[in-house]
Parts: C-alpha cells; sequence; structure tokens
C-alpha cells in the first residue's frame, strides 16, 4: 500500500497535523522520561523519530514545530542546568547547533519526498488521462479504419463488377456489329419482297416472310441491347422534363402492363431538367415498368416518382464508377417478389434472367445499365423478398431550359417516295448490304450511284455532275466514312450526308454521344426507316452537312 497516499488527508488538514507533531513528541517525552537513568546522553537522538515522523505527516510546518520543540524541551529537561532553555557550555551550543542542523535537513528532505511524490502523483495523473484519451482515439480511429476498409472492400467490388461488365460490353458489341450487318441485309430484303407482292400469291407465302419479318425484328432489339448494354449505341441527347416526360407516359404504361397494376406517379415540384436521349429514356422506363409487371404476377402497385437528387463525394467513394454531384432522379418501386442479394449482385449481366424459358432475354436490365451509364449517370437496386423491388436512374442535371418535345414512340408516318430528280451516292464495303440498299433506294424512286470504298466514291464524285446525298457506312477500311464525307463536302460543297453502321466508333460519336449536326441511320433498318430519314436529310430537317 502507498504509505504516502494513505496519509495524505493529514497534510491536506493543518488543523489535524499540528497536534499530530505536537502529540508525537509528547510521546517520545513521556519514553524518554519512563526510561529514565536506562538512557543516559544523546537526548536530542531520542526526539528525531518524532520530528521524521510530524515532517513526514504534516510537510514542513508540523516538522519545524516539533523540532522546536523538541529543542526546548531538551534544553530544559535534560540538559544542566535544568531548568533553562539556553545552553551552559560550548558543547551545549555546539550539541543544539548539530541538532537544529540535523533536524532542518531532516525536515527539508521530508518537503522534497514530497513534493517529489506530488509531482509524480500529478504525472500519473496526467499519463493516465493521456492513455484515456489516447485509447478514446486509438479505438476512434479503428471504428474510421474499420469503416475505411469496408468501403474499400465495397469500392472493389463495385470496380470488380464495373471491369466484368466492360469486359462483357466489348464482347458484345462486337457480336452485335455483326450481327447488324447481316439483320440489315434480312430485313431488307423482307420488306423488297413485301412490297413486290402482288396479291395472288399462296398466302402461306405471305405468312412466312411475315414470320420471318417479325423474327428479323426480335434479333435486331436483341441486337440493339446489346449494343445499349456495352454503351456503343448512339445517343441524340437534349434537354428533358422528366415530368412531363413521365406524365406523357402514363397512358402508354397503362396499356403496356396488365389492368391488376395500379400504376401511381410522384412528380416532384421545381425538378431540374435533365441531358438525356429521349427515345432511349422512355425505353429504359418501358422496361422497368415490364419487369415490375412480370414481379407482379398477382397486381400490386407501381410508383413511378421524380425528385432531385445529390449524389455526395461519401456516396462516390463507395460507388467508384458515381461522379459527385447533382442528378435528376427517376425511379420504379412495385410492390413484387423482390429479388435475393445473390440475383441482385447479377441482376444487370446480359441473358442472366430468372424467369421461365421463353419469358424474357435477360437483356432488359442491362440495356438499361448501358444507357444509364454512356449518359454518365447511375443506376441503382433496392430490392427485398417479398417486399419489392425499387430501381432508381440517376441522370446529370442540365443547366438549361427543357424542350416539350413530343415522345419518340409516335406511329410512324406513311412511307414518303423519292424520285429520279434525287441522286443517293451509297457507299458501303460489305457487297450483300450494298446491294441491299441500292435495291431499297430503287425501290424507294432515286437514282443511286454505289461504290465499294471511299476511293471509289470520289472517282464517282468526280465523273457525276451532281450528287445530292451521300449516304455511307462509317466503319470501312482505309477510309472511314466521316474522311470520305469531309473530303465529299470539299468537291461538292452543297451535298449533304447521311451516315450508317451498325457499331459506333468515335468517327461521328464521341463520349456515346453523336457529334452537333450528324445524321445517322444505324443498321438494321427497315425500310420505312431509311425513307424517312432520307427525306429528313434531304428536304433539310436535320443539319446535315458534316
Amino acid at each position: 500500500m502507498d504509505l504516502i497516499a494513505a496519509t495524505d488527508s493529514l497534510r491536506r488538514n493543518p488543523w489535524l497535523s499540528y497536534p499530530v507533531a505536537i502529540a508525537a513528541v509528547g510521546v517520545t517525552l513521556a519514553i524518554r522520561f519512563s526510561i529514565g537513568e536506562a538512557l543516559n546522553g544523546f537526548p536530542f537522538l531520542t526526539f528525531l523519530p518524532a520530528i521524521l515522523i510530524s515532517s513526514f505527516l504534516g510537510g514542513m510546518g508540523p516538522g519545524i514545530v516539533a523540532a522546536c520543540l523538541t529543542g526546548y524541551l531538551v534544553q530544559k529537561y535534560f540538559l544542566p542546568p535544568i531548568g533553562s532553555v539556553w545552553p551552559g557550555s560550548i558543547e551545549q551550543w555546539v550539541g543544539l547547533s548539530v541538532f537544529i542542523l540535523n533536524a532542518v535537513a531532516m525536515v527539508g528532505l521530508m518537503c522534497v519526498i514530497l513534493a517529489s511524490y506530488r509531482k509524480l502523483a500529478e504525472l500519473r495523473a496526467r499519463l493516465a488521462e493521456f492513455n484515456h484519451t489516447l485509447e478514446g482515439m486509438v479505438e476512434e480511429r479503428t471504428a474510421a479504419l474499420k469503416k475505411e476498409v469496408a468501403e474499400h472492400e465495397a469500392s472493389q467490388a463495385q470496380l470488380r463488377q464495373l471491369q466484368k461488365m466492360e469486359t462483357i460490353g466489348h464482347l458484345t458489341g462486337g457480336v452485335a456489329h455483326d450481327f447488324n450487318n447481316m439483320l440489315a441485309i434480312i430485313i431488307g430484303s423482307i420488306n423488297l419482297a413485301e412490297r413486290r407482292l402482288v396479291g395472288t400469291e399462296d398466302p402461306r407465302l405471305v405468312g412466312s416472310l411475315k414470320n420471318a419479318k417479325d423474327g428479323a425484328q426480335r434479333a435486331a432489339v436483341l441486337t440493339a441491347r446489346l449494343l445499349a448494354f456495352s454503351r456503343r449505341q448512339p445517343l441524340a441527347p437534349e434537354a428533358i422534363d422528366a415530368n412531363k416526360l413521365v406524365g406523357g407516359m402514363s397512358e402508354l404504361l397503362r396499356r403496356s402492363l396488365s389492368e391488376n397494376v395500379r400504376i401511381e406517379t410522384v412528380l416532384a415540384g421545381g425538378l431540374w431538367s435533365t441531358f438525356a436521349d429521349l427515345s432511349q429514356l422512355e425505353n429504359a422506363i418501358l422496361n422497368l415498368a415490364v419487369n415490375a409487371r412480370d414481379a407482379m404476377p398477382d397486381g400490386g402497385n407501381l410508383t413511378i416518382e421524380t425528385a432531385n437528387a445529390e449524389l455526395d463525394d461519401r456516396y462516390a467513394r463507395k460507388h467508384t464508377e458515381v461522379d459527385a454531384g447533382q442528378y435528376v432522379m427517376i425511379s420504379l418501386t412495385d410492390t413484387g417478389t423482390g429479388m435475393p442479394p445473390d440475383v441482385i449482385e447479377r441482376a444487370f449481366d446480359p441473358f442472366y434472367t430468372t424467369k421461365e424459358p421463353g419469358k424474357g432475354t435477360g437483356l432488359g436490365l442491362s440495356q438499361v445499365y448501358g444507357y444509364v451509364k454512356q449518359s454518365r449517370g447511375h443506376v441503382a437496386i433496392y430490392s427485398e423478398v417479398d417486399r419489392g423491388t425499387a430501381i432508381k436512374i440517376y441522370l446529370p442535371r442540365h443547366l438549361g431550359t427543357a424542350k416539350d418535345g413530343k415522345l419518340a414512340l409516335d406511329a410512324a408516318a406513311p412511307i414518303p417516295q423519292g424520285s429520279n430528280n434525287d441522286i443517293v451516292l451509297v457507299v458501303e464495303d460489305d457487297e450483300d448490304v450494298r446491294h441491299m440498299t441500292v435495291d431499297s433506294l430503287k425501290e424507294l424512286g432515286y437514282f443511286v450511284i454505289a461504290a465499294a470504298s471511299g476511293k471509289q466514291a470520289l472517282e464517282q464524285l468526280d465523273r457525276q455532275p451532281r450528287v445530292d446525298l451521300l449516304f455511307t457506312d462509317i466503319v470501312m477500311q482505309e477510309m472511314n466514312g466521316r474522311q470520305l464525307a469531309d473530303m465529299a463536302i470539299a468537291k461538292a460543297p452543297g451535298i449533304k450526308i447521311l451516315y450508317t453502321t451498325g457499331y459506333t466508333r468515335n468517327a461521328v460519336v464521341h463520349n456515346g454521344v453523336l457529334d452537333h449536326g450528324v445524321s445517322l441511320l444505324a443498321k438494321p433498318f427497315t425500310l420505312e426507316q431509311l425513307a424517312h430519314k432520307l427525306r429528313e436529310v434531304l428536304d433539310g430537317a436535320t443539319q446535315s452537312r458534316r
């Protein structure tokens, strides 16, 4: 046990320590008298323990009191002449002086010891406080590190998922390119065959053509979704008011979904505008709504909500592919079967589906994912089994006024026809696609010139006095479509340009967005789409000189 600490209360109470000092000297005096002749000489030495105890228990004050009282009693009762308090000889003065020096040294030394102890106690207290503070800091930092580790692991998982999606995207994009060229031939040929029917054919022939056309169109939809997932589709973004878009799609969604699915829209006031491709955003909302319907076979509620959202730096650190900033959020929430975590993790993978065979392709969500990422946005899934699913699309805020543009889902107008006065130069390095395109244009009434490469096209421009429109593939050997268009404009400044491709690269599309003033008809295209786009460019409805 710490004796100094145990007796510290006496030092803090002088009214108690002084009586203790006097009592210590009194007890020593009584002992000296009781011993009597047995202890002869050295009277000062007998009282030194009392002085030591007094200075230990009370400090300097009680120690000095004990020393003074000792000197007085010794001089009066133990040194001759008895009864006098003053030394009677030089030897007595020397003895008193030695006693005083010893007493002062003893009291001083004890005070130094006590002061050192108090300093040590303060240091221990400060050390204990520091240790307590340090332990708190360590616990706090440990918790922060655990959180950072968890966020890092989540970020790494997000990064691995993103890399996997990028790899799959490159693969699917390449596949879609080859398929689009083949589908362009198939769809164009079927369209031409339908137009050349005279009505006296075997009805089974008409049915076969219709079946072939339906199958080719489904294949075209699949390749379009693959391009969307791989972020290789050309986007033509514009300022969009998401509230007007969702409100305008309500009737379409009610026709597309079951009667037992109740649709509710919650539109935010003061909603920001966003910059996105209108038709692709409509397709994304429609895809998500159809998925929600399939998740509610017995009916339920589908809530479509818009809101302004801000994704902060903390959210961006947890989702490495997200840029912090302001977004317009469109969410679709259903009350369906929900998804377990392992399904959520693979939900955006192409061809992954939990539906029965023949009920889905597994490309709906992957198309939405690719479109949103190509639009520099973010998509997130929140789901609980038997509770429902919420899918939120975040598109970057646009600082400008949104257009009132009508939905891109309007029915097609009648097919416009061309004439021999409209001269079209077709440039396509795939021979079968080139023949099909030339036949289609002739069927529409245009005067057509064909070229298999950019070099041949420039030679045709030199020979032909007038060409109204250059219809060129983008991806070609030696000279791409954009390079050809620039040289063609130099030769014939009035010529108009229409590009076509089954797989976009950086010739006319940068960062996933179609260059300003560029007209593009993506493969595979139908005869109707070709007719409308040609008239649109020739009649000057779009800028098409670059």
